[in-house]
């Protein structure tokens, strides 16, 4: 499992279930790091059957997904049943005829864990997920979305990487040594991640985005808006003083850039697939496959 500190589950669940009604008012850069995503897809060749849009929120990624992949099944899964309630919302229901006839692909909203999905083993063609893995244990989640796809799946995500909100993390150390700000996974420790589960040839890249803010409120604001605020095992109780907001507004200041406060974004992008036939080497020395891989080898034959 990651050495990173990581915010209790149902902490998370709570954070994002109360931020539901509230994600898509302040969710501006997720949407575009969604864009930046999806654009990426316009360079491969990708015609599933099955996608799973993993960490749906309110549903924008099953949205785009619904509209690239139409003739697909979809399988939207969230920790947070408010926020599938809202991407229910967001995709066009099915009529019952048409699902009946076939004459239109099925989608399921289902509330689950990522570093536990209750799938079956290569059941997917897809797995697209944004702005989930800082979540979770990135080395679970890794595990998980390799068991679950088929032989060469696709695994397509976003997620921050150690710079992100530095700072606002800067700031806070002015304040206390409690911690603030999640711990980020770093790119390349993330594409060791996914080479140990399974994955080939993972790509991995990323780009820092800038927002700026008038006031260090607005800022904060916006995070709890979209459920991203503190919910660290160790964070401090209670409201912050009002000296401990004094100390904190002085430090971050001090970024003050032309009359706006800045907040740094570093955006990790990913793809790997899974591939066909994977070898493991046994203590001996020797390769080992599992019976499911060995019948697709002798299909090929």
């Amino acid at each position: 499992m990651s050495a990173l500190k990581l915010p209790a589950k149902h902490d998370v669940q709570r954070s994002f279930g109360k931020a539901a009604t509230t994600y898509d008012e302040h969710a501006f850069l997720q949407r575009e790091i969604v864009n930046r995503l999806f654009d990426r897809l316009d360079y491969i060749k990708l015609e599933p059957r099955r996608v799973l849009d993993l960490g749906s929120g309110t549903g924008y990624v099953s949205e785009k997904c619904r509209a690239r992949f139409p003739k697909a099944e979809l399988i939207v899964i969230d920790l947070a049943p408010q926020m599938l309630q809202f991407a229910k919302q967001r995709l066009p229901k099915t009529p019952a005829l048409a699902r009946l006839l076939g004459r239109s692909p099925s989608q399921h909203f289902i509330c689950g864990d990522a570093e536990s999905l209750p799938l079956a083993s290569e059941s997917i063609d897809a797995v697209i997920s944004s702005a989930t893995l800082q979540w979770c244990d990135s080395e679970l989640v890794t595990k998980e979305v390799s068991r679950v796809l088929k032989p060469n799946g696709l695994f397509m995500f976003t997620t921050f990487g150690p710079d992100t909100l530095k700072e606002l993390r800067s700031a806070f150390r002015a304040v206390d040594d409690k911690p603030h700000i999640n711990e980020f996974v770093d790119m390349h420790d993330l594409g060791d991640m996914l080479v140990a589960a399974g994955f080939a040839d993972p790509v991995m890249d990323q780009e820092t985005i800038t927002l700026t803010y008038t006031d260090l409120k607005s800022m904060l604001r916006e995070l709890k808006g979209i459920g991203a605020h503190n919910v660290l095992p160790d964070r401090a109780r209670g409201l912050m003083g009002k000296t401990q907001w004094q100390i904190l507004t002085s430090a971050y200041e001090k970024f003050r850039v032309d009359a706006r406060l800045p907040s740094s974004y570093e955006v990790v992008y990913g793809h790997a697939w899974k591939p066909e036939f994977s070898k493991r080497k046994s203590v001996e020395g020797q390769q080992a496959i599992g019976l499911d891989e060995f019948k697709r080898m002798v299909k090929k034959t």
